[in-house]
């Protein structure tokens, strides 16, 4: 048996033990108090904190057709630097994955690169077209467990609610990206006093939250499981409130740049803070803040979204939008909720490893930090200050929106089923 010692660590920030691996199986072997010094392997972890291994519901590693911009491998490399030991990749690529073999030829090639689990989205609507609905059942015999057309909104009522209807069948997850696109056309920005003061054509709430309304009482009415990509409104949070009280099966997702940054970064004019949904005003992000505390929104989810220079360093209303930031997603939510004191790292491991575990039953994934569980782990140091550039994160674009910024934790080890897949200091002894 191979073996691996992590010593003096703080599993949720808590006690401090020591961890043994059965780096062959994959599995804790051992949690005690006693330091072992004759593993394979020993690492004096100095008393940092261990999560389970995070788990993104909401990726875009742009594999097929993009691959300039980033590739299965390339995202790997940024999700587990990032501690992930998961992550669902959308299905808006060239060609798109609408079709088993497409998504079966993501899942290989995640798992011949062999860094983290990256699990296929398969579109809702053939070719995202919103006409017609693809083969769910199909393709859900794989490894497609979340269906989503993200980037682009299932507008047509009918067609939602037999995709709701069909995808109860099977037991998957339907995942919207809320946006009526008639009342978004040329919208870049979030409408509100500082996209008319900029000139920049707005982006309203109810774009959002009409198409969340409609999707909760088909939800209600028809049964399926319902998932919110990228709430961004306090409108949304009231209604996501509204559908948990009636006993609708939905879950809601969160990303770190809508819980971090506001609309008043559009006086730059700089697209990298271009996306879709648009950055909000403050009583959104407070609002969104509350409700990923109180469990109305269930996850934090990246939507990293890698892009060009090309397609970045152009006006503001021609960027594309979207930010990578699997990297530093865990640094942020640490930054919001464990540093002010909202909350600990408990609820950390809870919004980015269980909960979307959870929603997309995945059976070796943000399982508990004990004795006979899967060794995806992710070690954390609360106090390594680091200041976030682009040019040095693993993905292959740097459309990062916190160029310069200054976070306190970082990701400095991650291992998938006891494989360290990545390592921050090389602290390892034989």
């Amino acid at each position: 048996m191979t073996t691996l010692a992590l010593n003096n660590v703080r599993p949720y920030g808590e006690d401090e033990t020591n961890i043994l691996i059965d780096v062959d199986a994959g599995v804790i072997d051992s949690i005690d108090g006693t330091a072992c010094t004759d593993a394979d392997e020993v690492i004096d972890c100095g008393g940092k904190i261990l999560l389970p291994g995070l788990v993104d519901m909401h990726v875009h590693l742009r594999e097929p057709g993009r691959e300039d911009t980033e590739t299965i491998a390339t995202g790997s490399d940024a999700a587990a630097k990032g501690g992930f030991t998961a992550v669902f990749t959308m299905a808006n690529t060239q060609p798109v994955i609408d079709q088993p073999f497409l998504a079966d030829a993501v899942w290989e090639k995640g798992q011949a690169y062999g860094k983290c689990d990256v699990y296929p989205v398969g579109s809702m609507t053939k070719g995202l077209k919103g006409e017609s609905l693809t083969e769910i059942g199909l393709m859900s015999r794989g490894h497609v467990k979340m269906f989503s057309d993200d980037g682009r909104c299932v507008n047509d009522p009918q067609l939602m609610r037999r995709a709701i209807e069909y995808a109860k069948a099977y037991d998957v997850v339907l995942a919207q990206h809320a946006e009526d696109h008639r009342m978004t056309d040329g919208a870049c920005a979030h409408e509100g006093e500082n996209a008319a003061r900029l000139g920049l054509r707005g982006w309203p709430r109810v774009a959002e939250e009409s198409i969340v309304a409609r999707d909760l009482i088909m939800t209600r009415d028809y049964g399926g499981r319902y998932h919110l990509c990228h709430a961004s409104t306090e409108g949304t949070v009231s209604l996501l409130r509204w559908a948990k009280a009636q006993g609708v099966d939905v879950s809601a997702e969160v990303t770190p740049h809508h819980l971090l940054l506001t609309d008043e970064k559009l006086e730059s004019f700089d697209g990298v803070y271009r996306v879709n949904p648009p950055l909000r005003e403050n009583r959104d992000t407070v609002a969104l803040r509350d409700a990923l505390l109180d469990g109305t929104i269930d996850v934090v989810a990246t939507d990293h979204a890698p892009h060009g220079s090309e397609d970045k360093c152009v006006e503001f209303e021609n960027a594309k939008p979207g930010m990578i930031g699997l990297e530093t997603s865990l640094a942020i939510i640490a930054k919001v909720f464990v540093e002010s004191g909202l909350a600990d790292w408990r609820f950390v491991a809870k919004v980015m490893s269980e909960r979307p575990a959870e929603i997309l039953r995945l059976a070796d994934q943000g399982r508990p930090i004990e004795v006979g569980e899967p060794a995806n782990l992710t070690l954390v140091d609360p106090e390594a200050a680091w200041t976030a550039r682009g040019e040095e994160m693993a993905s292959k674009s740097t459309n990062t929106p916190y160029e310069g910024s200054e976070f306190s934790a970082r990701v400095v080890g991650t291992w998938l089923r006891g494989a360290q897949t990545f390592d921050a200091v090389g602290n390892g002894t034989n």
